[in-house]
């Protein structure tokens, strides 16, 4: 602990004189490490243009480390330039014509510009020359070949690239995905299970397995298989996150709150483990802890979106409107691709009073989750409120178009209209909603209370129910 502290220390003192470099303008010198760890200290923290300027000052230093031409095209890639980034590797390449960092950040350049082909290319030819971290370019290839939703390709690599090294979570995590999309999940436990059977004293085969069970749904059997993972390395971390995990989807979460503080007390804080923690004391309904281990997580990773939602949806738990609305609003800016986001956001703005806003955020919600129903009910309901029934019905409509298969759309469709005095149309609403799912119907009462109402809408729904039903 003491090591890593002075560590720490030693890497802040390294970037206050390299800023301080920057600030006076004047020249200091840096080993090749040093300035190693100046960029990615950068990296790390998304601050590209000031890893940019780091890496520009070590180059004129370190003119042919290959590292450095590497990784300046990497943060060009962040920048977004491209074009630049691959003009550098190429010229890097007519000195390095058989460089394994160049190569690879060719594949990986092509990759984010969605040019999958070359990047295969590329990875293909590092492949050749490889001697060693074999799985690792496998994992690569078979993200390329996956992005081409080519998934038997994707699977064949991940499983070399597994044949490498048992233990490589990233090709584990992606081949379960692969093989559950083309539906052979199920039938690839025999495949986890070989692992096993060859070494069950393989940490890395019990966890792959619980890996599988936990993507199938089985629970129990995924926390056994990472018991025995753990039981053979109590300093698994991945095993006791996963394990965590697990006990979340069974909704047992002081369970998963003692498997997320194991992990930290083996491999320290993450924003990951503190946003899964500040999820578990939202289950218990511990709101105010749960708050404050996803403000944990953002502090450690501002750009984390999942851990500004979590701390907005236990705000939001607790009706405090005006506080959530400012968390929701920073996960969509960090996210504007989030339907749940835009959701949350719509409803703490509805809760506040701003209907424009409101409306504005559920319009883009639609967009972005047209399967969520919802986005189209609570969207509907703000023009119910204001007494715009004609409005509600048309975005319940638009929702049909979606999800024309939803009882719930027909029986608010029918509320909106008996509200606007259509009361034929309501009828035929009603009768749909009645054949789709009758049992449904209760969330009419919902919306009218006069006895009168009620007894009239019961008297309809009982001679269906005798017409149809019986």
């Amino acid at each position: 602990m003491a090591q890593e502290y002075r560590k720490r220390e030693d890497e802040e003192e390294l970037i206050r004189r390299f800023e301080d470099t920057i600030k006076r303008k004047t020249s200091c010198f840096f080993d090749l490490e040093a300035y190693e760890t100046i960029i990615y200290h950068y990296l790390d923290r998304a601050k590209h243009k000031k890893a940019l300027q780091a890496v520009n000052m070590a180059m004129e230093q370190y003119p042919y480390s290959t590292e450095l031409i590497s990784v300046k095209a990497q943060i060009l890639s962040h920048l977004q330039r491209y074009d630049e980034a691959l003009e550098l590797l190429e010229r890097a390449l007519t000195l390095h014509p058989t460089d394994m960092e160049i190569i690879l950040s060719m594949g990986s350049i092509f990759s984010l510009q969605s040019n999958h082909d070359k990047a295969i290319e590329w990875y293909e030819q590092a492949l050749t020359l490889a001697e060693e971290n074999k799985d690792e370019i496998y994992y690569s290839l078979g993200l390329a070949y996956q992005s081409k939703e080519d998934y038997e390709k994707a699977i064949e690599c991940y499983k070399k690239s597994i044949e490498e090294n048992i233990a490589h979570e990233g090709s584990l995590y992606e081949l379960a995905y692969c093989l559950d999309i083309v539906g052979e999940l199920e039938n690839s436990l025999s495949y986890y299970r070989k692992f096993i059977d060859e070494d069950p004293f393989s940490a890395a085969a019990w966890y792959n397995l619980g890996i599988v069970c936990n993507k199938l749904d089985r629970y129990d059997e995924a926390i056994e298989a990472y018991e025995f993972a753990i039981a053979l390395d109590e300093n698994f971390a991945s095993a006791w996150f996963n394990m965590g995990n697990s006990f979340m989807n069974k909704q047992e979460y002081q369970k998963a709150l003692d498997m997320f503080k194991k992990t930290i007390d083996i491999e320290g804080p993450s924003p990951e483990v503190y946003c899964c923690m500040g999820a578990a004391y939202e289950g218990l309904e511990q709101y105010d802890q749960g708050l404050k281990y996803f403000q944990k997580a953002t502090k450690l990773d501002g750009m984390y979106d999942e851990a500004w939602f979590g701390a907005g949806s236990c705000l939001e738990k607790q009706e405090k409107w005006y506080q959530a609305l400012h968390f929701f609003n920073k996960a969509v800016k960090l996210n504007s691709q989030n339907a749940d986001y835009w959701k949350a956001a719509a409803h703490a703005e509805f809760k506040i009073g701003n209907t424009i806003s409101s409306i504005s955020a559920y319009e883009e919600a639609s967009h972005l989750g047209p399967q969520d129903k919802e986005v189209w009910l609570n969207w509907s309901f703000i023009y119910y409120d204001r007494g715009e029934y004609d409005k509600a019905v048309e975005v319940l409509l638009q929702g049909l178009g979606e999800l024309p298969d939803e009882p719930e759309f027909f029986y608010r469709i029918a509320v909106y209209l008996i509200e606007g005095g259509r009361f034929r149309e309501a009828f035929n609403y009603l009768e749909n909603g009645l054949i789709l799912n009758f049992e449904g119907h209760t969330v009419l009462f919902d919306f009218f209370q006069k006895p009168e109402t009620q007894k009239a809408l019961y008297k309809i729904i009982d001679q269906f129910r005798k017409d149809n039903l019986s």
